[in-house]
C-alpha cells in the first residue's frame, strides 16, 4: 500500500473527491471513450470521482492498430480534453493517484506494469492482459510483491445478460463473439475473443479443468469442462460478427436478444470503485484461470484439436 494512501487512512482522512487518473499507451480508442466518460459531466453515463489528467503515449511499432493511432489518439487526449502528455511512466505515476494501463500490445504489459508497480499505485489493465500465461502470472506476482493492486476485465463482463444472469443456477453456458487475430499474441484468443470467454466465466464462475479447441478459417470453438461436470462453450468469430450468450439451467433455457446491450460506464464505474477502495472487482485468481484457459485453448489448437487440461 503506497504512503500517502496509508497516511490518509491512519489520519481518519478520506480519499480525494476526485482522483487523479493516468494512461499508459494512448493507442487505442479506450483512452478517447475512457476520458470522456470520466472526465465529462454532462454525459449520461458519466462516472464520477475520477479524471484523466496525464498521459504516457507508449506505442509498438510492430503493431499497425497501435502504430497507426497513437499520434492521433494523444493529440485528441491534449487537444479535446486538457490530458497533459509526459515524456515515461515515471513522470506519469508522479502526477497521478491511480493508472489505466491501455497499451493495446498485451506484449508490453508486464515491463510497463513492473514500472508502474514502483509507485504501487491502484492499476487497471485492459485487455489483453498479457500475450502469454507466462506474462499474466508475472504480472500477479509483481503486483503482489511490490504492494500494487490490480485488475484486469473485459466490459462485457458488465453487459445486462452477465449482470443479470450470473447465477448457481447455470447449468451450462455458450457464449460467441468476434475473434480477429493478431499475430505478435501467442494466446491468440487474447487478442479479441477474451470478451466471449469473459462472458462465460462471469456466468459459469471459476473451476474450468479441460478444454478442446476445434479450429477453421472463419471461427474457432472452445470447449470446456468444469470440475463439477458441466460444460461451457465459447465460439470466436472472424473477422467479426454480433456477441450472444445461451444460458441452460434445469427448468428453463435463456438467450440473449440479436443485438446485446453493452457500454463501458457500468464498468468504468467500477474502475473507480476500485480506485477508491483498491479492492479488484474481479479476483485476480479468476483473471488468471482465464489465461490458463486461453493457453490449454492454445495447446490444443497446436495439438489437433486434443483435450488439454488447464496448466
Amino acid at each position: 500500500m503506497d504512503c500517502s494512501f496509508t497516511l490518509l487512512l491512519l489520519a481518519g482522512m478520506s480519499l480525494p473527491a476526485q482522483i487523479k487518473v493516468g494512461i499508459v499507451g494512448a493507442d487505442t480508442s479506450h483512452v478517447i471513450a475512457f476520458t470522456r466518460i470520466l472526465n465529462d459531466a454532462s454525459n449520461p453515463d458519466h462516472a464520477p470521482g475520477a479524471k484523466v489528467i496525464a498521459a504516457y503515449k507508449g506505442g509498438s511499432r510492430d503493431v499497425e492498430s497501435s502504430y497507426t493511432r497513437v499520434d492521433k489518439y494523444a493529440d485528441e487526449l491534449r487537444a479535446k480534453w486538457g490530458v497533459e502528455i509526459v515524456p515515461d511512466i515515471a513522470t506519469l505515476t508522479g502526477k497521478v493517484d491511480a493508472i489505466l494501463l491501455e497499451s493495446v500490445d498485451g506484449r508490453a504489459h508486464l515491463k510497463q506494469f513492473s514500472e508502474i508497480a514502483k509507485a504501487r499505485k491502484p492499476v487497471f489493465i485492459d485487455k489483453p492482459l498479457a500475450a502469454t500465461l507466462e506474462d499474466a502470472r508475472e504480472i500477479a506476482r509483481v503486483g503482489k510483491e511490490s504492494g500494487a493492486p490490480w485488475f484486469s476485465t473485459s466490459s462485457l463482463r458488465y453487459a445486462d445478460v452477465c449482470l443479470n444472469w450470473k447465477s448457481g443456477q447455470n447449468m451450462g453456458v455458450i457464449t460467441w463473439g468476434p475473434g480477429p487475430l493478431e499475430e505478435h499474441h501467442y494466446l491468440d484468443l487474447s487478442w479479441y475473443a477474451i470478451h466471449p470467454i469473459e462472458m462465460l466465466f462471469t456466468l459459469m464462475g471459476r473451476g474450468c479443468e479441460e478444454v478442446t479447441r476445434t479450429s477453421a478459417k472463419d471461427m474457432d470453438e472452445v470447449t470446456c469442462r468444469w470440475k463439477d461436470g458441466r460444460i461451457g462453450t465459447v465460439r470466436a468469430l472472424r473477422p467479426y460478427g454480433d456477441y450472444g450468450v445461451v444460458v441452460f439451467r434445469q427448468k428453463e433455457i435463456l438467450q440473449s436478444p440479436p443485438k446485446l446491450r453493452s457500454n463501458y460506464a457500468p464498468m468504468l464505474k467500477e474502475i473507480v470503485a476500485f480506485f477508491q477502495t483498491r479492492r479488484p472487482p474481479v479476483p485476480n485468481e479468476e483473471t488468471l484461470e482465464i489465461f490458463a484457459f486461453m493457453d490449454a485453448a492454445q495447446r490444443s489448437k497446436e495439438g489437433g484439436g486434443k483435450p488439454m487440461r488447464l496448466r
